[in-house]
């Protein structure tokens, strides 16, 4: 009976397996390395020499990835959904006449207290409505006010990589001049804590754990700044709409192509030395949470496919770029028949840059894609250079506005904004409801997982037992290595109701000191249930051994962590998926009842919020837990996002209409977003305060 029952429950047969009392729970022995992948295989890291993508291979599998990473790059901007756009109000100001182009300083408020500011050029002769150009200047000293100073210039020109002494002191100003030359307007913009833009400091201010749980962050908000530095670009009425390019270098390379990946304004771009397989960006203001999970800098830059995109390479992390990188989106363009409207060319003679080599690469991409009509090939003329004073915005006349806002009071606006936004988005009624659904179900698969797999396996599985009970153990693992520790207590009068009970112990909590299994354990499997647990990620068995990954998270930035692997809390609610699957794909099995204790409870809630329809009920006990509790980097349940989604209450509003009880919730549940959503989803929910016993739990499937 044993052995058909195993194969009911997971399809193998057993092999027998001696153990002591002491060990009843374990699968291999004390101190053994654990062989998951996630602890035997390092994190990776913004400096990995490689972060591989390989392309889909048709076009409607393309088009429905796209959807789905512009979702994950919105969620990790903090811009899902998109914030509103409030009134730019810009002011543009001190015009300065030059040959061909004029100059003008602009600021306008992307958000309230927030301001984006930088330098408008524009031809002098302008006929009719002219391209418009997008420039976000990248990680050079001082900004929009670069200089290179005389001995760096000489530099450049004895290299060949400028021509003229204004462009090799004033690289920046030259590819400006030269675009409203050739009649666009163009405007230059900057990044925050540079320039102008005051009184936030660069790559700083949002790096802390609350930041992180509410999705502020600086590539976000620079991000946002782009998008609405496209807004006043296009509202201007001598721009035509319909031709628009935009092109930065290095972290303005990164503005580029994320821009281009999230607006569908954009016509043209041409990022800079940034686009590789290689580094994907060192700066705080190019990483955050989610971004590259999965992906990497070529597959965003590829969202732009089949609009022309030109990219160019020097001699540092983008040296490779003509073989790795290029042949990725060259596949993704011939999706649509256009693998020529993607370019990219190297010039490993000279360093980090954006010179007038690679200037000039780009103008003549620009002329021919956005229709200006010059003579080819465009080659950088020379101009006489803006001072900083004469660049600078604010003076006397206009100065910082009174209220510009520093990071820690824009944080407290942005916060106030995001929890006003929840309250009310929180639904009223059915029609509301959906929406609602997709909403917060899009950040939590982005968060947390896409559900409940449906290709996992078993291997290792053992035997022995426990007086009149059976006690099965293995691992059950998912395709990309994850390797989950478990154990079954079931006896012959299975009933087809399978128990999952996690905990923060591990599988370990099912059995007593002495080897037995706990009284409500026993009471549940001699009722005729399987008793299920399994040791989460950094539990029990799935520790790492000597020389294996701890997990540590980055201490300056958590996105430098979180932004390529998932954070501790989302693995752990994968493993506790990855038993739903295996048990929930046998057709014997009549429902998976999750039970959540010890510290497991956030992991159960949020595992009950993504699992749908695969759990018949789940009963949790959340001993008072809220993410607001989380304060620090290295907090296991450090989520990023989860205040911003409505705490843990918000996220487990999701699981409606399951089965759900739930213990010591420190929402008060007559206005929690749980009872609202599960008042309209139909389903049961039920609250109870303190701690449940083992009686309540064994009696909870009567």
């Amino acid at each position: 009976m044993l052995r058909t029952l195993a194969a009911l429950l997971f399809g193998l047969l057993l092999l027998p397996l001696a153990v002591t009392a002491d060990d009843v729970s374990r699968i291999a022995p004390a101190g053994s390395a654990s062989s998951d992948a996630r602890l035997s295989v390092p994190l990776r890291t913004l400096n990995d020499k490689t972060h591989p993508w390989s392309p889909p291979t048709s076009r409607a599998a393309w088009e429905q990835q796209v959807q789905r990473i512009r979702e994950q790059l919105q969620v990790a901007c903090g811009l899902w959904p998109m914030p509103e756009r409030t009134t730019l109000q810009p002011v543009i100001h001190g015009k300065i006449e030059r040959d061909g182009y004029t100059v003008e300083r602009v600021f306008f408020a992307s958000r309230p207290g927030h301001y984006v500011t930088g330098s408008l050029y524009r031809p002098t002769q302008v006929n009719g409505k002219v391209p418009g150009v997008l420039c976000p200047h990248g990680h050079w000293q001082n900004g929009r006010f670069y200089d290179a100073g005389d001995e760096a210039a000489k530099e450049q020109i004895a290299s060949g990589a400028e021509q003229f002494e204004s462009g090799a002191h004033s690289p920046l100003q030259a590819r400006m001049v030269q675009l409203a030359r050739m009649g666009c307007v163009v405007f230059h913009y900057d990044m925050i804590g540079n320039a102008d833009s005051q009184p936030l400091v660069h790559a700083s201010g949002f790096n802390d754990a609350t930041a992180e749980l509410w999705l502020q962050n600086n590539l976000g908000l620079q991000t946002w700044n782009s998008i609405r530095a496209l807004d006043f670009l296009t509202s201007l009425p001598d721009v035509d709409t319909s031709r628009i390019g935009v092109t930065g270098a290095s972290g303005g390379g990164t503005q580029t192509f994320m821009l281009c990946a999230l607006d569908p304004r954009p016509t043209v771009a041409f990022p800079a030395v940034m686009v590789s397989t290689a580094m994907q960006g060192g700066c705080a203001c190019e990483n955050a949470s989610y971004l590259r999970q999965g992906i990497n800098n070529v597959t965003i830059a590829a969202m732009f496919a089949p609009k022309p995109m030109s990219l160019s390479g020097a001699n540092d992390w983008t040296i490779d770029i003509e073989t790795k990188g290029l042949p990725e989106l060259k596949q993704v363009y011939s999706l649509f028949g256009h693998p020529e409207l993607v370019d990219a060319h190297c010039y490993p003679q000279f360093g980090h840059n954006y010179n007038q080599v690679a200037r000039e690469q780009m103008f003549d991409w620009f002329n021919q894609h956005l229709g200006l009509n010059q003579a080819a090939p465009v080659k950088q003329t020379d101009f006489t250079p803006l001072t900083r004073d004469e660049l600078t915005v604010f003076n006397a006349e206009h100065p910082v506005p009174a209220d510009a806002l520093t990071a820690d009071k824009l944080r407290e606006l942005m916060t106030a904004e995001t929890q006003s936004w929840f309250n009310g988005f929180v639904p009223e009624n059915r029609e509301e409801l959906a929406e609602y659904r997709r909403v917060l179900g899009t950040a939590a698969r982005v968060m947390l997982d896409e559900g409940v797999p449906t290709s996992v396996s078993v291997t290792d599985m053992a035997n022995t037992t426990v007086g009149s009970t059976n006690v099965i153990k293995g691992y059950v693992t998912r395709n990309a290595g994850d390797k989950v520790p478990f154990v079954v207590l079931v006896k012959d009068n299975f009933d087809g109701n399978l128990v999952l009970w996690i905990d923060g112990a591990g599988k370990s909590h099912l059995f007593g000191s002495n080897g037995q299994p706990t009284p409500a354990v026993q009471k549940l499997v001699d009722s005729g249930k399987a008793v299920v647990s399994c040791d989460l990620l950094l539990t029990g068995e799935a520790v790492p051994g000597s020389g294996q990954s701890d997990r540590a998270v980055n201490d300056k930035f958590p996105g430098y962590t979180f932004g390529y692997n998932r954070p501790l809390l989302a693995e752990r609610v994968r493993d506790v998926l990855t038993l739903v699957g295996s048990a929930a794909s046998r057709p014997e099995i009549r429902g998976v009842h999750l039970i959540a204790t010890g510290g497991a409870g956030p992991v159960g809630a949020l595992a009950s919020a993504v699992a749908g329809t695969k759990l018949a009920s789940a009963t949790i006990d959340l001993q008072g837990f809220t993410f607001a509790s989380v304060s620090t980097n290295s907090d296991p349940n450090l989520l990023p996002g989860a205040l911003r989604y409505g705490d843990i209450d918000g996220l487990l509003s999701l699981a409606a209409p399951l089965k759900l009880t739930v213990y010591g919730a420190k929402t008060d549940p007559s206005g929690s977003a749980t009872t609202k959503v599960y008042n309209l989803a139909g389903g049961s929910v039920t609250w109870k305060e303190g701690a449940p016993t083992g009686d309540d739990l064994a009696e909870l499937l009567k």
